[in-house]
């Protein structure tokens, strides 16, 4: 670490804080195929950031000698490669995170497997992440994983990618081998849907370009890895604009207070907003907006805005539970129970149609199962194949049928209301992710959604309206 950044936190440990503060957060993942040098990449991020301890680089030093893969060098990829069966095989098996900052920004990096097999890794890596880097070794230009891993940040949101075309050093620097995969990794970025890539020339091994510009390559005029990493605007990757409240607890301390906590996915809320609960359709008006606060007198704000944790009060008092969503009455999500979702399966346990499962979206779960697989996609071509069951780290469009009507947004809106992981009912083993695509346009019971949907929402009216005091909400509660 810096001597003036030991200094000032020596002297002033309130100051240093009070610094990174404010400062704006960018979760970034390193995702390619393996051996592309991701973990070296980080490890000299970190290093010629001046963000490696002392004791730290002294472990490292120690280690080169005994796992490292760069003869007298000392191995940057073992501060991020902690498992020991990860320096052994010289390979990254788990997400590992690593947190840094620079004079302008704050950094989480998440460096993500290469391999086939850990592809459940690397969706997991890049669930959380605002910008992806893509690391292509410029001997062997794009791989199959290369292909895989942009695919998955595009079908999981993340608008800005940088493309790092590593080990510069092996091809003499040239820029005519930079141009040629540039060329390649763009047609296929095209067809994926990513757009404007940023491309950086890089040797991680050597720190070309990494955190300082290289002498070696004066044909690249543009800024090095870390001063893109500095200035990529951020502000498209938050939703401001949909008011989304999953409740996650309801706190009732006393008989005065009931509060309604949750970490807002999206949009902003204020004091005197009118709100609608979902499902129930209730609706009241923010009396209170509660953050967590140091004192007392800091806690009540008048305006709260994704991704704070709060907590609302309300002026009536309205039947809400952990499950339920608060949304404003002027801006309603879809409700359904038949969606067309995007399926990342992770498990080695496949998946088949028909089959129960536990279906976890926000803080609401709900059973449901896959009714059909309309199609999986092969990564390295992107065709569409027909499916009857879905193997480890494979991806298909499917139809997902719940037992009762949830709200949701799609996932190119609102990736915390777009977005659920599938549980096994016995086990509870995480099995796949998903991405909520669109409502579906075939019910359970093969009428269109639309009409099964206006007889259920009437039905379940009916249900609220007459058996109150049996707690049920809908046709699934009374028969249950």
């Amino acid at each position: 670490m810096a001597v003036e950044q030991n200094n000032l936190i020596a002297s002033d440990i309130e100051g240093y804080l009070k610094q990174h503060e404010n400062k704006e957060l960018l979760r970034f993942i390193t995702c390619g195929s393996v051996d592309d040098g991701k973990s070296t990449l980080i490890g000299r991020l970190l290093h010629d950031s001046k963000m490696i301890f002392e004791d730290q680089l002294a472990a490292i030093n120690n280690d080169s000698k005994k796992h490292g893969t760069t003869g007298e060098a000392v191995d940057l990829a073992l501060l991020v490669d902690g498992l020991q069966s990860e320096r052994e095989q010289g390979i990254t098996i788990d997400v590992a995170y690593r947190f840094f900052a620079t004079d302008k920004r704050k950094f989480i990096i998440a460096d993500t497997p290469g391999h086939e097999q850990y592809t459940r890794n690397m969706a997991t890596g890049a669930s959380t992440a605002d910008l992806a880097i893509i690391l292509i070794d410029a001997r062997y230009g794009v791989q199959t994983q290369t292909r895989r891993h942009s695919y998955i940040t595009s079908l999981l949101g993340i608008k800005h990618i940088v493309v790092a075309v590593n080990k510069m050093d092996l091809v003499e620097f040239s820029e005519q081998r930079f141009n040629e995969i540039k060329d390649e990794y763009q047609s296929f970025a095209k067809e994926v849907g990513i757009n404007s890539p940023v491309f950086v020339p890089v040797s991680a091994l050597t720190g070309d370009n990494v955190v300082n510009a290289s002498k070696n390559m004066p044909w690249n005029t543009d800024a090095p890895l870390m001063e893109q990493l500095d200035t990529i605007p951020l502000e498209d990757t938050v939703n401001l604009e949909n008011f989304r409240l999953p409740v996650q607890y309801v706190n009732r301390p006393h008989l005065d207070f009931r509060g309604f906590c949750g970490t807002i996915a999206a949009g902003s809320v204020q004091v005197g907003d009118s709100i609608t609960v979902l499902p129930s359709q209730k609706t009241s008006v923010v009396k209170q907006v509660i953050q967590p606060a140091v004192s007392e007198s800091e806690m009540n704000v008048s305006e709260a805005f994704a991704p704070m944790a709060v907590t609302l009060t309300l002026e009536d008092e309205v039947d809400i539970s952990r499950g339920d969503m608060i949304v404003k009455t002027t801006d309603l999500p879809d409700v359904a129970d038949q969606l067309d979702v995007t399926l990342v399966w992770m498990n080695e346990t496949a998946m088949n149609t028909g089959v129960d499962y536990l279906i976890k979206r926000a803080s609401n779960v709900v059973p449901g199962r896959f009714e059909q697989i309309h199609h999986k996609v092969d990564v390295n071509t992107l065709e569409k194949i027909e499916a009857s069951e879905l193997q480890l780290n494979e991806i298909a469009r499917c139809r997902l049928s719940l037992k009762q009507a949830i709200a949701f947004d799609a996932y190119a809106d609102v990736k915390g209301t777009g977005s659920f992981i599938v549980i096994d009912k016995y086990t509870h083993a995480t099995l796949a992710a998903g991405m909520i695509q669109e409502k579906s346009t075939v019910a359970a019971n093969g009428q269109s959604a639309k009409e099964y949907s206006a007889f259920e929402k009437d039905l379940n009216v009916l249900i609220r309206q007459h058996f109150p005091e049996w707690g049920c909400r809908s046709i699934d509660d009374l028969l249950s």
